[in-house]
């Protein structure tokens, strides 16, 4: 078949409208619009499912097509094989525009299935808005409802009297019974009428008696401008009358100054001033008492917050600038809540007390106000120039003096439980660290301001309110407390101070070997390390105190010859000194070390002193014993050394001649010598 006649065939057409199919194309735009609004159209009255079975269809076509042209390429071109070819392309040209008006008839539902779903979105956003509205407008009325519901007249604020008493009190005329007994608004409003006409007699009332007020007042301001008048009266009656106080020895004056400066102390400064000088007054006239310290910085301690606050402002913008330029590092900052922590009241109360030789003992009492502890430093002037030993040492040293003044008080730490508790905050370890500076906290001293600490549960000092706050608002004190120790403490105060007069005057007595008072056959040097309250220590070199003891004779004559026995003595002295006796350790260097462990003689020594030490006590209150136990130690080294056997190996006399005179030298299985002194036959026995 040739070509011509191929093109002049017609295609086979797959109608899509059901109806039969021109091959003609359209020619003008009006034909096209008439097309696609006849596609809209058609799109109404085909079924979609139909254009799906018909593209699946035409689609299945094409590709039976396709497959055919395919084979027939493969055949190679003959006249019969171009033919067929045409034929199936043209068929293949016609699926092509089935499938694409099946296309526009897809698009074209698309677009109504859009603008269908636009308009129902429209109408449910309008029916949306419409539930606002009605919603909004349902939020207001309840708005509306509540506010009627909560609404409160004044009259309810006015607390009216009880019904009971408004139909007792009130006039017929305004309680009207009748009516109101019936009607609860009138009867709410006939009490509104009582307590308005209540209260205008109430306001008459104020009238009358802000006029009264008025003229006491005014009689109060004349009875001050007497007063004012009369102060300067009784001024220049005071300071006339100042000489015949001195010579009465009343000091009224004075004692009014110190009383009106001591309604600045803090409580238990205050308790240890007024009970210290009612003892003062009634059983010790030489105990005088007095207040020392800033006045005007007290007064500040108890100044409001209210008073202070502009200060305080212009203080912290000055503190802020400062901050601004340099920041405090921690450390800076401990040592600033150190500071502040142990902090002193700017008040002290002195205690001088005066013994019959004309010596004082000084106390400066101090309050330590964010600790709640009293502290205490002494102080002592002598009538006359003492000499200064170096054997004394710190006998009456401010550090030691006081120490166990009561057993076991040694003021090295805070008798306050609760302070342990502030120091770890501040990095505090102790407070024996700064007892030098603050003074000494003692037991006796908290007791004597009134000051009780229980010692299994810490007392309460203040609440947590950071801060210096004024301490009579936070601390109590005991006056019975103080009164029930002031005479014991007193007593044992000036015992003290006696007893370590006594004993500086005879250290530096005991520098001068003649003083010992031995016949000639020792002599002694005495010097000073400490003091312990404690028993003897074993072994001299470690002992408070030390004691040399030399000995030596040749042909009566000692200052010549060197010493060939030294007797070295360790001295424990108890703070207690005389009541509690000195205890002596010894160590006798002749011809070896002898000491009590080695030499029954030497332990009998130290028990002549130390055990039997009542008979060196010397008259009341025995001050004087230290010496005398020195001299009986000098006493029986001479009977040591003269009882001793002679050494018939060497020739010449014996080293230790015998001047003692002794009924017996020795005795028992132990050898033991007569060291007991008989008085006044003058000679030595045993025990």
């Amino acid at each position: 078949m040739s070509s011509d006649s191929s093109k002049k065939r017609k295609p086979k057409v797959i109608r899509t409208d059901g109806g039969p199919q021109e091959g003609k194309r359209g020619k003008t735009d009006a034909d096209q619009d008439v097309r696609y609004y006849s596609e809209e159209c058609e799109v109404d009255l085909r079924d979609p499912i139909k254009d799906y079975e018909l593209y699946r269809e035409t689609c299945q076509e094409l590709q039976r097509l396709m497959a055919e042209i395919q084979e027939l390429k493969s055949r190679g071109i003959k006249d019969n094989v171009r033919r067929s070819l045409d034929e199936r392309r043209i068929q293949s040209c016609v699926h092509f525009m089935t499938l694409k008006k099946l296309n526009r008839l897809a698009h074209i539902r698309l677009k109504k299935g859009r603008d269908q779903t636009h308009e129902a979105k429209q109408k449910v956003d309008a029916y949306h808005l419409q539930l606002q509205n009605l919603l909004y407008e349902v939020m207001h009325l309840q708005k509306e409802i509540t506010k009627c519901l909560e609404f409160k007249s004044k009259h309810e604020e006015i607390e009216l009297v009880s019904l009971e008493e408004f139909y007792k009190e009130a006039p017929p005329e305004i309680s009207r019974p009748a009516i109101t007994l019936s009607e609860p608004h009138q009867q709410t409003l006939a009490r509104l009428d009582w307590e308005l006409e209540q209260r205008k007699r109430l306001a008459e009332k104020y009238k009358e008696c802000l006029t009264s007020k008025e003229k006491i007042l005014k009689e109060i301001e004349v009875k001050k401008e007497y007063l004012s008048s009369l102060q300067p009266r009784l001024n220049s009656i005071m300071q006339a009358s100042l000489p015949v106080q001195e010579y009465l020895f009343m000091p009224f004056d004075q004692a009014h100054k110190q009383y009106e400066t001591a309604r600045h102390l803090p409580p238990p400064l205050y308790v240890l001033f007024v009970q210290a000088s009612a003892y003062g007054q009634a059983c010790d006239k030489k105990l005088v008492v007095a207040i020392e310290g800033s006045v005007e910085e007290a007064k500040a301690l108890y100044k409001p917050p209210e008073d202070s606050q502009d200060d305080e402002s212009d203080s912290d913008a000055e503190e802020e600038q400062t901050t601004k330029r340099r920041r405090p590092t921690l450390g800076v900052q401990l040592d600033d809540k150190r500071k502040e922590m142990l902090k002193r009241h700017p008040l002290s109360v002195t205690v001088d007390l005066k013994c019959k030789d004309e010596n004082v003992l000084h106390l400066t009492f101090y309050y330590l106000m964010n600790l709640n502890v009293m502290t205490v430093k002494a102080k002592v002037t002598t009538a006359v120039e003492m000499t200064t030993a170096i054997s004394a040492g710190d006998l009456l040293s401010p550090d030691s003096l006081l120490n166990c003044l009561y057993p076991g008080d040694h003021g090295r730490k805070t008798p306050n439980p609760a302070n342990q508790f502030q120091f770890d905050k501040v990095g505090i370890l102790t407070l024996s660290d700064y007892v030098t500076e603050l003074g000494h906290p003692y037991v006796w001293v908290q007791k004597l301001g009134g000051l009780h600490f229980p010692k299994d549960q810490p007392q309460a000092r203040r609440r947590d309110g950071d801060g210096p706050s004024c301490p009579q608002h936070t601390v109590t004190a005991d006056n019975s407390l103080s009164a029930s120790h002031m005479e014991l403490t007193v007593k044992l105060l000036r015992t003290r101070l006696q007893s370590r007069l006594a004993l500086h005057k005879q250290f530096a007595s005991l520098v001068v070997p003649s003083v010992l008072g031995s016949s000639g056959a020792a002599r002694a040097a005495l010097f000073w390390v400490g003091e312990e309250g404690g028993a003897p220590l074993p072994s001299v070199p470690s002992t408070p105190l030390g004691l040399g003891i030399e000995s030596g004779r040749a042909a009566g004559d000692v200052s010549s010859l060197p010493c060939s026995a030294k007797l070295q003595a360790a001295v424990v002295l108890n703070p207690g000194y005389s009541t509690l006796p000195p205890i002596f350790s010894l160590c006798l260097n002749w011809k070896g070390e002898r000491t009590s462990s080695n030499d029954d003689n030497i332990r009998a020594m130290e028990s002549e002193v130390n055990v039997n030490y009542k008979e060196l006590w010397g008259p009341k209150p025995g001050y004087q014993l230290l010496t005398n136990q020195l001299q009986r130690l000098c006493m029986v080294l001479d009977v040591y050394l003269e009882t001793e056997p002679h050494d018939t190996t060497v020739e010449g006399p014996k080293e230790f001649p015998q001047e003692k005179m002794c009924l017996r030298l020795v005795r028992g299985p132990m050898r033991l010598k007569p060291f007991k002194f008989n008085y006044p036959q003058g000679f030595f026995s045993h025990r």
